[in-house]
Formats: C-alpha cells, structure tokens, sequence
C-alpha cells in the first residue's frame, strides 16, 4: 500500500492516542469512514478549523509544507499499488465487483434510467450487524447522487 509519510504519522498519533476512526470522527462530526480516508489521503481537509481540530486531536503539529498538501485535494485512487489487491478484505470488494458489478449496473439502470452513481456525491456508512450471534455482518451502505447522462 502506497502510504504517505503524513498518513504515517496521523496514524501514529491515533494509534498512541488509542483512538478509532469513530471517536475522531464524532470528535469532528465527520463518519468514521471519511476520516480513514482522510488519513489515508483519498479525502481533503480544505478547512483550516477542522484541520486545527484534527491535529489538536491528535495532539500533534504538521509544518506548514505538510499542512499544505494535506489540504490540498488528493490524488485519488493512488493508495493501491496493483489490481487485483493482495489483501484479502480487499480483494473481496474487488470479487464482489466481478460478480455483482454488472448485475448492480443493470438494477441501476431498471430503476434510474442511463446513468452513473456519483462517488463524489457520496457517502458510504459501515455497521456491525450482530443479531446473528453466531456470524456476525458487515453492512455497508452506499448512496451516491444518481447522475443521468446528458443527451445532445
């Protein structure tokens, strides 16, 4: 995984603060999900309070050449170094999108016509389902802005 010397030490101070996405992210009003994309810089922080906020969280200081590319928008997509992933909880998404990627379009495409789903007006929300004690699941959320192509 490509990961940058700042998303090392925003998880070294998370790590030494004992603190989950989740507590960083009520700390802020942000889900959990978007801070570990933060982290990971596939998210920007372009507000100079919140970044405040997230360092005096974090209990640490980022020079001014580091604040600046944290702020700056990222380059997307870049943390995966090669398709499929290695990893395995990763490579599952990556399953599930050979298996269910088309028929997921297909469904899209009955109930909205011809079109794409945003992933820039997005949000993504993670569960712990454990009403089956036995094998508890993961329920992953995905809403993203139905974007229909234009015609002309």
């Amino acid at each position: 995984m490509n990961v940058s010397d700042i998303s090392k030490l925003l998880l070294k101070a998370k790590e030494e603060k004992q603190l989950t996405f989740t507590d960083i992210g009520k700390q802020l009003g942000r889900d959990d999900v978007w801070v570990a994309a933060l982290f990971y810089g596939q998210a920007t922080c372009a507000d100079l309070q919140e970044y405040q906020r997230l360092m005096n969280i974090l209990g640490i200081n980022l020079t001014k050449e580091q604040m600046n590319e944290f702020m700056h928008p990222p380059h997307k997509g870049s943390i995966l170094p090669s398709l499929p992933p290695t990893d395995p909880l990763l490579y599952r998404f990556y399953e599930i999108l050979l298996q269910y990627g088309v028929p997921m379009k297909e469904v899209i495409h009955e109930k909205f016509g011809d079109g794409i789903m945003s992933a820039v007006d997005f949000t993504i929300k993670i569960d712990k389902d454990e009403t089956i004690v036995d094998a508890p699941r993961v329920n992953i959320n995905m809403s993203g802005k139905f974007l229909p192509y234009k015609r002309w």
